[in-house]
């Protein structure tokens, strides 16, 4: 058994190559062999949103503050509310982060494959993120 004491792991800034505005990541937990999955909670200020970008295993989010939203590519942007769990299939591009005026935020929950747990990519714009 291992217990992971709250306060124990440092926050860190959401950096801005793969974010837009401001984003704190607190770290969960890592895999343990031969376990492959990991999660973070990621608060996302007003505003504030990850990159687009696929997981190779994909992922699960689980909302739990406040009031956000996600997309698929192809898909419309969603609302998301506490409570609600979002998964993403392997591969599929996507992004999430919070509303315009209301701070948002999750627990992201994905697993490595061969090491790599998300493909970075394009930042989402305005136009995107307004939809």
């Amino acid at each position: 058994m291992d217990i992971t004491r709250v306060g124990s792991q440092p926050s860190s800034e959401g950096p801005a190559d793969w974010f837009t505005g401001t984003v704190r990541i607190d770290p969960l937990f890592q895999p343990q062999a031969p376990a492959r999955a990991a999660a973070a909670s990621v608060t996302f200020e007003p505003g504030a949103r990850t990159a687009w970008h696929t997981h190779p295993l994909g992922q699960t989010l689980i909302i739990t503050a406040g009031f956000g939203r996600v997309q698929q590519e192809g898909g419309p942007v969603e609302e998301v509310r506490p409570g609600d769990v979002v998964w993403f299939p392997p591969g599929v591009r996507h992004w999430h982060g919070a509303s315009p005026t209301t701070a948002m935020t999750h627990t992201a929950i994905q697993e490595a494959l061969e090491g790599n747990m998300v493909n970075w990519l394009e930042k989402v714009s305005d136009e995107q993120y307004r939809k």
